[in-house]
């Protein structure tokens, strides 16, 4: 004889519904979160229709969970690597990772160096993609790890097109930790720098973060034409001398427009 389902407490569906309520006003702050971009906290509580108390517990949650960011300096949170890795996981036909993987893959097959797809997370450019060379010696960095925006390749591609108050915002107003003797250290050179990188559309880590290590970087653009990650070569300077740069970057170049056309550019 089939023995009946055991009927649970009112206590324990009561449990349970105060679970999934906190689970959709969580949801509902990351969305609010999404849709603003960066945001103060009374910002995302207003547009998420909960009280401030309510949104700072459910934000610290999410923060420590790394679904979102909060930069300290400015008070913004924004949304966190985590939040974009799940997004990540529903790859749509033009989503970045997508657009970007085969082509990555052609380029370092092309060029025998690692490959390296970045994008702008508070006030760091953060690798989300990455295809290894087959080199003894190679370039490689880990998923999910950050770089300096004022000394890196990526950075300085995906802070060159933002308005220069933003910039200033995120990074500081210097002077800027120095990884090696050529690394830029103040806003005024990182300024130059940045207008620089807008008008050749590369930029270039020329040993600036790590001594014997050459990096050049071109924006990845969005139907819109806003840069929304950067791609980026990067070898030892013994394999990547100043000369070959004309070289490098016409390949790189080539494979940035390739994603940016698949994620609907046309320009």
């Amino acid at each position: 004889m089939t023995e009946a389902p055991k009927l649970k407490s009112g206590r324990a569906r009561s449990g349970e519904a105060g679970s999934v309520r906190t689970l959709e006003r969580g949801l509902s702050v990351l969305s609010a979160l999404a849709e603003l971009r960066e945001a103060t906290l009374t910002q995302v509580a207003k547009k998420a229709g909960l009280s401030a108390s309510t949104t700072y517990r459910l934000l610290e949650t999410l923060r420590q969970q790394g679904y979102v960011e909060w930069e300290e300096r400015s008070g913004l949170f924004s949304v966190g690597l985590r939040a974009y890795q799940v997004g990540a996981a529903f790859s749509e036909r033009n989503s970045l990772l997508s657009a970007a993987g085969a082509v990555m893959q052609a380029l370092v097959e092309e060029v025998n160096e690692t490959a390296n797809l970045a994008v702008l997370r508070g006030n760091e450019a953060v690798y989300v993609h990455q295809v290894e060379a087959s080199q003894l010696m190679r370039m490689f960095t880990h998923i999910g790890a950050a770089a300096p925006l004022h000394c890196s390749g990526v950075g300085k591609v995906l802070t060159a097109w933002l308005p220069p108050a933003e910039v200033r915002r995120k990074v500081g107003d210097g002077p800027f930790p120095a990884y090696t003797p050529h690394s830029i250290t103040t806003l005024a050179a990182l300024t130059r720098e940045l207008n620089t990188v807008r008008g050749q559309d590369y930029a270039l880590d020329d040993e600036e973060r790590e001594l014997g290590v050459r990096c050049l970087a071109t924006p990845v653009r969005a139907a819109s034409g806003e840069v929304v990650a950067s791609l980026s070569v990067s070898a030892p300077t013994s394999r990547f001398p100043k000369k070959n740069i004309p070289d490098m970057l016409g390949r790189v170049q080539a494979a940035s427009e390739q994603i940016s056309a698949r994620l609907g550019w046309r320009g």
